[in-house]
C-alpha cells in the first residue's frame, strides 16, 4: 500500500498532539496535592486573661488564601500543586488559651484534613508560643495529631514566628522549618513564602524529606525587646542566618529567640538547620548557636527604659515632640492582658494634666465597653463619668476613673469594635470595646488624633511598631507592670529548663553541639 508524504506528516502530527496531550494530562495529575492548616498566638502564662475560640478567626477553605499576598491565584506559587487549604487560625496575643477552645479548634482541622485526603504535603502555619490550659508544647501536640491524621510520608514545612519555640516533638514531626529573620518582623510573607517555596521544590525534585535535621537548644530567654534585628548583636547575629542558609547541602536555617512570658520547659532560644549533607547542616547549626551564646551579655533594650514616673518626668522636660512611652507590662502584642490601669491611674494623678491646656498626652489604649456605651449615648461634646479597664487583670490598680468630655466616636464597618475618646485635663485617653493595640498612624487620625503633634503619646505596645518608630522624635521603654513584664527576674518561673540566662548569669558554657532529629517517618 502506498502511503504518501502528506499521510506520514499528518499521522506524525496526530501522533505528537495525543502525546502532547498526555504529557500534559500527566503533568496536571502529577501536581502535588498540599493542605494548609495551623494555629497561631503568643500566650502569656502569667497574665490571668484567657483566650477563647473566636479570638483566632479561624478560616477555612479558599479564605486561607486571603493571609498570603504571595498565594494569588495566578501566582506561581498557587499554579505549582493542587490545593487543599484546611484551618487556619490566628489570634491577638493574649493569656492562656482555654482547653475547650483549643480541642474545638483541633477537631475541626483534622476533620477538614480528613475530608481532603491524601496529600503529598502540608503548610503548617504556626506561631510557636502557643500555651494551653492542661497541656505542654500545643504546636507539638498539633503536628502529631495531624500526623495521625495525614500520616508519616506527607513532607511538612513549617513558618513560624521567630518568638516562637521549637520543641524536639515539633521538629521531629515536621520535616522542612524556617521563621522570621527580623523583628520587627517585616520579613513575615517573605519566610512564610520561603517555607512554601522549601516544599514545593523537594516535592517537585523528588527529593522530599531532607536526610538531616539539625537542633540545637540555646540557653537564654531574652524578650524581643532585647532582641530586636533593629539594633546590635541582634542585627549581626541575624545577618548570619541567611548565608548559612544557603549553603551546598543545606535546605535551610533557622534561629529562634523563644517566648520569654510562658513558664513551659520548650521556652528557650534554639537553632535548626535542614539539608541533606549531614557536615554542612551540623557546622552551620553549630555556629549559629555559638554565636548567639557568644553574644548573649550584649543584648539590651531596644531603646532607653526608665520606670513610669521617670519616663514621664523626662518626657515633660523634652523639647522633642511627639515623645513616646512604651507601656511595656501590659503590651496585647505580646501576650498582655491590655486592660492593666496602673499606666493611665499614675498618669492622671501626676499634677502637669489636670488643666486642659496642660502637655497634650495621648494614651492608648483601655477597654471599658460599658464607658463606650456611655459615651455613644452622651455623643461627642457630651460629658462622661464612668469606669474603664482592669476587669481581666486587676492586680496592679483598680478600674480607671475617667470624668471628662467625649471628644471622637468611631463605629467605622459593622466588624469594626467602636472606640472613643476622652479628654481628662490635658490627656486623651481612647477606649475602646475590647482591648486593641495602636501601632499605625491610621489608628489614631481615624478618630480625629494627630500623634505628631501631641506632646507625649503612650503606647501600650513594647518596641515600636515601624509606622510609630518612624514618628517619634524621642522614645522611652517604661518598665511597667503586666502579664510580659519586661524584667524578667520579677516573674515567678517555676518550670523552665535551668540553668536560663540570664536568670544564671554565671552559669557553666552549655553543651551547643548539633543533636540531629529523626525523620518524621522513622
Amino acid at each position: 500500500m502506498k502511503i504518501t508524504l502528506s499521510l506520514i506528516i499528518s499521522f506524525l502530527l496526530t501522533g505528537a498532539q495525543m502525546l502532547c496531550f498526555a504529557d500534559g494530562e500527566k503533568k496536571s495529575k502529577a501536581l502535588p496535592r498540599i493542605a494548609i492548616a495551623g494555629l497561631g498566638i503568643e500566650s502569656s502564662t502569667f497574665s490571668p486573661a484567657r483566650t477563647e475560640e473566636p479570638a483566632f478567626k479561624a478560616k477555612t477553605g479558599e479564605q486561607i488564601f486571603t493571609s498570603y499576598p504571595f498565594m494569588a491565584a495566578d501566582s506561581n506559587l498557587r499554579k505549582r500543586a493542587e490545593w487543599l487549604p484546611a484551618l487556619v487560625g490566628k489570634s491577638l496575643p493574649g493569656g492562656m488559651v482555654t482547653r475547650a477552645a483549643y480541642e474545638s479548634l483541633v477537631k475541626q482541622t483534622l476533620e477538614l484534613l480528613k475530608k481532603n485526603g491524601p496529600y503529598d504535603g502540608l503548610y503548617f502555619d504556626i506561631h510557636g508560643a502557643m500555651s494551653v490550659e492542661g497541656l505542654d508544647d500545643p504546636e507539638g501536640d498539633l503536628i502529631t495529631r495531624i500526623r495521625e491524621v495525614i500520616g508519616k510520608k506527607v513532607l511538612i514545612s513549617t513558618c513560624m514566628d521567630l518568638h516562637g519555640n521549637v520543641s524536639w516533638r515539633l521538629a521531629q514531626h515536621t520535616d522542612l522549618i524556617t521563621c522570621y529573620r527580623m523583628a520587627p518582623h517585616e520579613d513575615a510573607m517573605q519566610s512564610k513564602r520561603r517555607a512554601v517555596a522549601n516544599l514545593l521544590s523537594r516535592l517537585e525534585s523528588g527529593k522530599g524529606k531532607p536526610a538531616y535535621k539539625a537542633w540545637i537548644p540555646v540557653p537564654i530567654l531574652l524578650p524581643g525587646e532585647k532582641t530586636s534585628t533593629r539594633i546590635e548583636p541582634g542585627k549581626s547575629l541575624y545577618a548570619k542566618v541567611a548565608p548559612a542558609s544557603v549553603q551546598p547541602g543545606v535546605i535551610d536555617a533557622a534561629m529562634w529567640v523563644g517566648y520569654a512570658w510562658a513558664d513551659e520547659p520548650r521556652n528557650h532560644a534554639v537553632v535548626m538547620v535542614t539539608g541533606d549533607d549531614k557536615a554542612q547542616v551540623t557546622k552551620n547549626a553549630e555556629m549559629l548557636a555559638k554565636s548567639f551564646w557568644d553574644v548573649r551579655k550584649e543584648f539590651d533594650f531596644v531603646a532607653p527604659t526608665d520606670d513610669l514616673k521617670t519616663a514621664l518626668n523626662k518626657a515633660l522636660a523634652s523639647d522633642k515632640h511627639p515623645f513616646f512611652i512604651s507601656d511595656s507590662g501590659d503590651n496585647p502584642t505580646a501576650g498582655g492582658a491590655g486592660d492593666v490601669t496602673w499606666t493611665i491611674t499614675e498618669i492622671l494623678k501626676r499634677p502637669e494634666f489636670k488643666a486642659e491646656n496642660g502637655p497634650s498626652l495621648i494614651y492608648a489604649s483601655i477597654p471599658g465597653p460599658e464607658l463606650v456605651e456611655a459615651a455613644v449615648k452622651a455623643g461627642v461634646g457630651g460629658k462622661i463619668d464612668a469606669y474603664a479597664g482592669a476587669k481581666v487583670d486587676a492586680r496592679f490598680a483598680p478600674p480607671v476613673h475617667l470624668v471628662g468630655t467625649v471628644e471622637a466616636i468611631y463605629q467605622g464597618d459593622v466588624n469594626a469594635e467602636t472606640e472613643v475618646v476622652v479628654k481628662v485635663g490635658s490627656v486623651r485617653v481612647i477606649v475602646t470595646k475590647k482591648r486593641k493595640p495602636y501601632h499605625k498612624e491610621a489608628d489614631f487620625t481615624r478618630l480625629g488624633l494627630n500623634p505628631r503633634k501631641s506632646d507625649i503619646v503612650v503606647v501600650k505596645i513594647g518596641y515600636l511598631e515601624p509606622e510609630l518608630y518612624n514618628m517619634r522624635a524621642d522614645w522611652i521603654l517604661s518598665l511597667t507592670p503586666g502579664g510580659v513584664d519586661q524584667d524578667l527576674e520579677r516573674l515567678p518561673y517555676k518550670r523552665i529548663k535551668r540553668p536560663m540566662f540570664p536568670l544564671d548569669k554565671d552559669m557553666k558554657e552549655p553543651d551547643l553541639k548539633a543533636k540531629l532529629v529523626p525523620s518524621s517517618d522513622k
